[in-house]
């Protein structure tokens, strides 16, 4: 079978994760220009570089189907795995619910009437792309570098635009919280975590990567400065540029480019956040489709789960089955998606993170191409950061009344709901209680 090779993993990594900037434009609403720039700054390094360690170790020990599942089953057992399986993969339907309204939104840049026939607009988007992720994942790979420089090149014609207008006049704001409220700093947080999560989804088909270890380091690292340059770029140009906040917020990237070039450019950058709805969602649903198969194998949800098409070698009843849940999650609205998001995201990775503290004290001779040059008493201190961001973000949520609150209840009840369907899934297999699956 062909596999993925680094430039093709680079492209889909790139998109699983970040897909552009587009979803960052509430940012500078919400905290303004000296904050958004600090969070820009500080997120990467306190949430996604030991992240990023964590999973590149587990995935160097273990580069196996189902990814961060098979590491928290093996460090913790099968509860736990379940834990993080089914936390995943509501998170999951969290996120992929957002793609196909971010393309509506940048498609009434052409056609405004689009925004009146979403749903069904959304609905074609979600079974295109199950249809695309049925066929495998050769087509994912070499539809995901596309997408890629169609969403990247319409930011480097933005920014250098920009330049060849304002040449030497500029103003960079200075990085600070200062004066920002607890509140719109967890809006902000929520903005920023949301759109640099998804390293762990990466890992789900590294038995379809070509050389994994040598492989997911490269790319990883490519994916990564090319996120953190294509924010910061932007976001710097829309501090530059004088436009207002508030209409960046609700108008979208296309605005920027509107009073920068004039429409051809808030066209090519519509067309780019079509590109970056379309890629994301394929990118992210290839991952999360191959955790609910693993999951069927190990007895935790019905076996037809885990069928697999006779011609592409794919799990297609997996794939439909999350396209079915997605098809009715796309009502709810953006701000509310990425709270859950994030919520049920930062348990599973929690889990993640123990599971690499286990590993290393039960399992510390198991060969590791990639480790962590740390000790378990490091490793606590680098997992501790992402941590802290995420406690950060919850505070600031939980601080306020409003309609927000909501969605962070929500989320709670759906992580309490593992431990409910777990005793379901002892009451109707006996069996597994005395079962250790490693």
């Amino acid at each position: 079978m062909k596999k993925l090779r680094p430039l093709q993993l680079a492209a889909i990594i790139f998109l699983t994760v970040s897909g552009g900037p587009y979803g960052l434009e509430s940012l500078l609403s919400y905290v303004g220009s000296h904050a958004a720039l600090f969070l820009l700054i500080i997120t990467p390094v306190l949430w996604d570089i030991p992240t990023i360690l964590a999973v590149m170790e587990l995935n160097s020990m273990m580069p196996v189907e189902g990814g961060y599942y098979q590491w928290v089953k093996r460090a913790m057992g099968l509860r736990f795995a379940w834990y993080e399986g089914w936390w995943t993969w509501l998170y999951t339907f969290a996120d992929l619910a957002i793609y196909p309204v971010l393309f509506v939104e940048y498609l009434g840049f052409f056609f405004p009437a689009a925004v009146a026939v979403k749903i069904p607009i959304c609905l074609s988007i979600i079974w295109t792309c199950a249809f695309i992720n049925i066929r495998g994942i050769l087509s994912v790979g070499k539809i995901s570098i596309l997408l890629g420089l169609t969403v990247l090149l319409p930011f480097l014609i933005l920014f250098l635009y920009f330049l060849f207008q304002h040449a030497g006049s500029f103003d960079l704001p200075v990085p600070s919280v200062h004066g920002v409220r607890l509140k719109e700093l967890g809006l902000g947080l929520y903005v920023v975590m949301w759109n640099f999560l998804g390293w762990d989804n990466i890992t789900t088909y590294a038995d379809e990567v070509s050389r994994p270890v040598r492989s997911y380091l490269l790319s990883a690292c490519i994916a990564f400065v090319l996120i953190i340059c294509v924010y910061l770029v932007t976001t710097f140009t829309a501090i530059q540029s004088g436009i207002d906040f508030t209409a960046l917020a609700k108008e979208g990237y296309p605005a920027l480019g509107l009073s920068i070039g004039g429409h051809w450019l808030g066209g090519l950058i519509a067309l780019g956040g079509m590109a970056s709805g379309l890629g994301l969602y394929s990118s992210v649903l290839l991952s999360v489709s191959k955790i609910p198969k693993v999951m069927a194998d190990d007895g935790l949800l019905p076996s037809v789960l885990n069928k697999i098409h006779s011609r592409f070698q794919t799990p297609y009843v997996s794939i439909i089955t999350c396209s079915v849940v997605i098809s009715f999650m796309i009502l709810w609205t953006f701000t509310h998606l990425i709270i859950m998001d994030v919520i049920l995201y930062g348990a599973a990775l929690f889990l993640e993170f123990l599971a690499l503290l286990i590993l290393r004290k039960t399992a510390p001779d198991d060969h590791r191409p990639f480790k962590i040059p740390l000790n378990i008493y490091g490793l606590c201190i680098l997992i501790s950061l992402p941590v802290l961001v995420y406690s950060v973000a919850l505070t600031g949520t939980f601080s306020d009344s409003g309609n927000n609150i909501y969605p962070v209840l929500f989320a709670f009840g759906l992580l309490i709901s593992a431990e409910l369907i777990w005793r379901i899934i002892l009451w109707k297999n006996p069996d597994l209680r005395n079962t250790k699956i490693q």
